[in-house]
């Protein structure tokens, strides 16, 4: 089993909200106000940034966009790789039909996620778009899969992992980076 150390903290709460800020205002922009447009999050940390972006759009435009979850559980393409995999409940209770679905992620990796959030998406209708926004970039795509609205591009390896600790799962809101450490008698 790996083990990993905190290696950096990238972004602190104050960042964070300034991210989710910067978010708010190029979804709003892009789409020309909130009228057509709608958040779906990710399951777990995903609902979390979603509810975040929709209080910040509410404290812009005076409105809140609906918001909607999204289980990807049996959509991914491992799947069959987990004995049980944790299933979560997907909540989508508007029509998504000709809107502006905006997916929301914690971390953008291979885009495996995003692929099969999107499998999940089109089975509740056809979005007139479906745009995403993610607090953390960190390269290494498999898919051709791209952020439309980023938090913060985050160059790392693959050896490391990428978290977002988000209130209230967490204790607090934050970026962290960790190192995988090697321990003895393992290969380096």
């Amino acid at each position: 089993m790996d083990s990993y150390k905190l290696k950096a903290t990238i972004m602190d709460e104050a960042a964070m909200k300034r991210a989710v800020t910067r978010i708010a205002h190029e979804i709003l922009e892009r789409n020309e106000g909130s009228s057509n447009i709608a958040l779906v999050g990710i399951v777990t940390r995903g609902v979390h940034l979603a509810r975040m972006i929709a209080d910040e759009i509410e404290k812009i435009e005076g409105s809140k966009p609906p918001i909607g979850t999204l289980d990807i559980s049996f959509y991914r393409d491992d799947v069959m790789r987990h004995i049980a995999p944790v299933i979560h409940a997907t909540n989508i209770p508007f029509d998504i039909d000709r809107i502006d679905i905006v997916l929301v992620d914690d971390v953008l990796y291979t885009g495996r996620t995003i692929r099969a959030a999107l499998d999940a998406l089109m089975d509740y209708g056809r979005p007139k778009t479906v745009q995403l926004a993610v607090m953390v970039d960190r390269g290494h795509r498999e898919l051709p899969i791209r952020a439309d609205y980023v938090g913060k591009n985050v160059p790392s390896s693959r050896e490391e992992d990428v978290r977002v600790r988000i209130v209230p799962i967490d204790d607090c809101n934050i970026v962290e980076i960790w190192e995988k450490t090697t321990t003895e008698g393992s290969e380096a």
